[in-house]
């Protein structure tokens, strides 16, 4: 839906409503990844994207945040609808939004809003049927004058060589200059951009950030001792978007076996591990060849079996084995090494595989490509639900640390889309790659407010 209202005719005071929409990336924990819900998307992460781009590299594994006390918390947090995402982005499957609750200050909950009248786009302003684009000021952006706005410029200089129609003009001069400190690019931001703030159909301006990483997994060019788990490339007759054998049938029939034999690019010792890379859409493998030598690459996302995406997490909880506020990544690990004569069945719940595609890894420092096609940088790149938020876009983030009130307010660039990122105010968040950035993605799911930033007309 496309509407708006006039500059000033809306202000965000305290927040007392949270929008749950479902989340993404199939991931690492009960913030972002295993219980997703079933809906309609056809984006992926990452795209097939040749990246020819000029590297722009990043020295931190993880994002680097400057982190304050939260002023003002997040009122109401409806646990189980968030525990019902426990997704994160990558090739995976969708989801449907959860209703929104508005609670009156009496604790009663009102009926859902009904949704505003579209309007069209401004004039210069991308369509945007997903979310309305409310007029706003930079003064409106919480800790816009304490966040190291420098730190953008890597991200926004990679976006450039790939630049949204809009951005052609503004991104010309965006590679020409480097700002001088914060304050310096604070100021080429504000004289070239314009305010907007997002909000869903109905109003409601919180949605929900949710992390992701590049994972790193031991893997051996050769099956032998506990590398037993194929991680495959596309199997032979590969159609893209034409459904095809399911996990379960991959391991037990003939047929299917014989589709991915000889398409094996390595083998993991972890089965989880290789579920991990398959949901998060591309991965880091340090690899041992067969002669013994050793070096890292990247598996980069290659299509999957179109088959539906169920959530681990979600089977659990139905099967009773863990309660919904106990559902995360370290949880659903510990219990497969609790019950190793289950994780079979574990795994066959989720039909979808993921095939992979093995990448060069010459700079150890560049992250991978998004769905604009340009390596993301760590803490500066997110994925959005594209028609919501143009990729290429520069965004504010107004959301906290992990499971915690600690406010991570900043600049991002739109970057990299997901199955399952899909609704108006919704964000999943890049950390990186390391054991950190596993940790933070694993267990992000935080109330979330966003801004565009858009050349102005």
């Amino acid at each position: 839906m496309n509407a708006r209202v006039a500059p000033g005719a809306l202000r965000t005071g305290r927040i007392r409503s949270l929008r749950i929409s479902g989340t993404g990336h199939y991931g690492l924990s009960a913030g972002a990844s295993f219980s997703g819900s079933s809906g309609a998307s056809s984006s992926a992460r990452p795209r097939n994207v040749h990246h020819t781009t000029a590297s722009i590299t990043q020295s931190a594994s993880i994002a680097s945040n400057t982190i304050q006390p939260m002023r003002s918390r997040f009122a109401v947090v409806a646990l189980g609808s968030i525990l019902g995402t426990l997704a994160a982005c990558s090739s995976y499957g969708p989801h449907t939004s959860a209703p929104i609750e508005t609670r009156t200050p009496g604790g009663g909950v009102a009926p859902p809003a009904k949704p505003l009248p579209p309007l069209p786009p401004l004039a210069g302003e991308p369509d945007h049927p997903h979310a309305r684009w409310v007029p706003a000021a930079f003064g409106e952006l919480p800790g816009w004058r304490d966040d190291h706005v420098q730190e953008l410029w890597p991200a926004l200089r990679q976006g450039c060589t790939v630049p949204a129609p809009r951005w052609v003009a503004l991104c010309g001069e965006a590679l020409r200059f480097m700002p001088r400190d914060d304050d310096d690019a604070r100021r080429w931001l504000e004289q070239r951009l314009e305010v907007f703030r997002l909000e869903s159909a109905e109003g409601d301006p919180v949605g929900l950030a949710t992390g992701y990483f590049e994972p790193l997994v031991e893997a051996r060019r050769k099956p032998g001792g506990a590398f037993r788990t194929p991680l495959w490339g596309p199997p032979a007759g590969f159609v893209p978007h034409k459904p095809t054998w399911t996990r379960q049938e991959i391991d037990t029939v003939p047929e299917a076996q014989a589709s991915v034999r000889g398409h094996e690019i390595a083998w993991v010792a972890d089965p989880l591990d290789a579920l991990v890379l398959q949901v998060q859409g591309s991965g880091r493998l340090h690899i041992v060849e067969a002669d013994g030598s050793d070096h890292i690459v990247r598996l980069a996302f290659a299509g999957n079996n179109e088959q539906p995406y169920k959530s681990v997490g979600r089977w659990l909880i139905d099967q009773g084995e863990m309660k919904p506020t106990e559902a995360s990544w370290p949880t659903i690990k510990d219990w497969a090494r609790r019950n190793p004569q289950r994780l079979q069945e574990l795994l066959w719940a989720n039909p979808r595989v993921v095939w992979f595609r093995e990448e060069a890894l010459p700079d150890a420092r560049v992250g991978p490509r998004g769905a604009q096609g340009v390596a993301l940088t760590p803490g500066r790149a997110i994925a959005v639900d594209p028609a919501a938020i143009p990729l290429g876009a520069a965004v504010w983030l107004d959301t906290t640390e992990p499971l915690s009130a600690r406010t991570l307010q900043r600049a991002v660039m739109a970057q990299d889309t997901g199955t399952a990122i899909v609704g108006p105010v919704r964000a999943d968040f890049f950390w990186g790659w390391g054991d950190d950035a596993e940790a933070q993605a694993g267990r992000m799911k935080q109330p979330l407010r966003m801004w565009v930033l858009w050349p102005r007309a």
